[in-house]
């Protein structure tokens, strides 16, 4: 089935209620269930009329804003794939994504536009689209009638939706390909998990929640902020949209919800409206779970755990968390994410990255499953785990079949509890092993963490010397610190001002960058 027609079932079912509200020029701006449902069904006329065809892809490069959804809800009605690189992420990396699956046209705002003037590999996609009028580009004119109406393709499961690629920042960029039964599958599991109630009020700012909120009938507020640099945005904006609008639930990345409980705390401010609060797409840690609630102290706070292969995959309440689980993170046993959603297979088996897995049978794997408490690699199953990249490029190290049914390796380290509860460890390729044993990043990143004066922290080997770099209010804590953390056996501990982190969230520590730059602080301060 194609996601639009549940989109197109929830308009007819809801009419006037507003489906999306977003800010444009200083003022708010509103489409109900009804007018998203025939500004999409216009601009899939107006895309199909410009010789988009089933199964073209268009790559996409706007602002989150109601824009931006139109446009991808028309390419799917017209059974078109939506295309999304990261522009931050350099010309090149345009280039290497451009290459590896050609899009038939472009989408842009007027600035977007202004890029593809730069980049040759946008110069040469035959088609350019924009909302608004710009030289050699066709203007997208939503609308709110019905002229133009085309009905929705009919496409099966397994037919291209939506492509998405990794950073490439190890390498090649990787093509992330979702079916339509893909984000049907996603949908359901996200429509559950989150709650997602019928005349709900969301702040999203993850854009993939968008599309469970429309299926779902909930409000989506689109948040008053640049969604490029969620560890940057301004948030009083923000604040005061909760505010005018009433939301109930938000569902946001710890660089952005760090923004706003900043400025809760500047202001001396509580944000009372909110009912749930879900954080996740980089590590939740136990403190920003503390400060939200403290921050928000009618909702209820959850820590998800999800990548973008498979989102969600775990998930906790604070609520669940008890005091000797908050004793056993600071004592350095890792993070605790929780029980992996019902809709999801989950298991550890012992740690094998970068080594591909051949097919395995049932029995193959339970031999190679970790046992409770042993930690391991974790790998994932299910309907809404991407099963494989465009052209099977990256598949040979990140996937692999039990009697046929396909495995997602996350590349994180972890271990199940004996409460059938996952426990984070950090990436695989992050490990530290040398010869006072092994040394996984989250264990000590937690434990550090959860002292009231570190903002954030993390560890690599330098030299073959242990190093844990902290963000942190007083440096003059850095030898207590380390003294607490007399288990990790670290060699220093040292304060920088900001640790490297991941473009997309602001909050997943680049450890390759952490390494080159302890290395040079190391080098110049330190008498190894």
């Amino acid at each position: 089935m194609n996601i639009a027609e549940t989109l197109r079932r929830r308009s007819s079912e809801l009419d006037d209620a507003p489906a999306l509200i977003d800010v444009s020029r200083g003022k708010d701006r509103t489409y109900s269930f009804r007018d998203f449902d025939q500004a999409t069904a216009t601009v899939a006329g107006q895309l199909k009329a410009a010789g988009l065809q089933e199964g073209d892809g268009v790559l996409i490069l706007h602002p989150v804003a109601i824009e931006l959804y139109l446009i991808l809800v028309g390419l799917f009605r017209i059974g078109c794939v939506a295309v999304f690189v990261d522009p931050s992420a350099g010309r090149g990396h345009i280039e290497r994504c451009c290459s590896i699956f050609p899009p038939k046209a472009f989408f842009g705002s007027v600035s977007a536009q202004m890029l593809r003037l730069a980049v040759p590999a946008l110069r040469r996609v035959p088609l350019a689209f924009c909302p608004r009028w710009f030289p050699g580009t066709i203007k997208i004119a939503p609308g709110r009638d019905s002229m133009n109406e085309i009905s929705i393709a009919a496409v099966g499961d397994d037919t291209p939706a939506l492509v998405t690629f990794t950073s490439g920042s190890t390498g090649e960029p990787k093509a992330a390909l979702r079916t339509h039964g893909f984000l049907l599958a996603q949908h359901r599991v996200l429509e559950r998990s989150l709650e997602l109630r019928t005349s709900g009020r969301d702040l999203t700012t993850l854009p993939v929640f968008v599309l469970a909120n429309l299926g779902s009938g909930v409000t989506s507020i689109l948040p008053d902020a640049d969604l490029r640099s969620p560890g940057k945005i301004d948030p009083k904006p923000v604040i005061e949209q909760i505010r005018r609008h009433t939301i109930t639930t938000m569902a946001a990345s710890p660089a952005f919800m760090s923004c706003i409980l900043s400025e809760c705390e500047r202001s001396s401010s509580q944000l009372p409206e909110l009912e749930r609060v879900y954080l996740g797409g980089a590590p939740v840690f136990p403190g920003l779970l503390r400060k939200t609630k403290a921050f928000c102290p009618n909702a209820r706070v959850t820590a998800v755990y999800g990548s973008t292969e498979a989102e969600p995959m775990a998930e906790i309440s604070l609520n669940d968390i008890a005091e000797r689980d908050f004793q056993l993170m600071r004592e350095g046993r890792g993070l605790l994410a929780g029980r992996p959603v019902s809709e999801i297979t989950l298991q550890v088996i012992q740690d094998r990255w970068g080594q591909p897995i051949s097919a395995l049978s049932g029995e193959e794997l339970r031999q190679l499953s970790s046992p409770l408490k042993e930690p391991g690699e974790i790998v994932v199953s299910g309907l809404h785990v991407l099963p494989g990249y465009l052209n099977r490029k990256g598949d040979e190290e990140t996937k692999f079949d039990v009697d046929g049914k396909r495995f997602h390796r996350t590349g994180d380290l972890g271990y199940m509890d004996a409460d059938g509860r996952l426990w984070l460890l950090g990436r695989c390729s992050a490990k530290i092993c040398d010869s006072r044993g092994t040394l996984y990043p989250f264990a000590v990143e937690c434990g550090a963490m959860e002292k009231t004066t570190v903002r954030r922290a993390a560890v690599a080997s330098v030299f073959g010397r242990r190093v844990l770099a902290v963000e942190c209010e007083d440096p003059d804590c850095l030898p207590e610190l380390k003294r607490s953390l007399d288990w990790a056996k670290l060699d220093h501990v040292i304060g920088v001002n900001h640790l490297p982190v991941d473009k997309r969230h602001n909050a997943k520590i680049d450890y390759v960058r952490l390494k080159n730059e302890i290395s040079k602080r190391v080098t110049a301060q330190v008498k190894l």
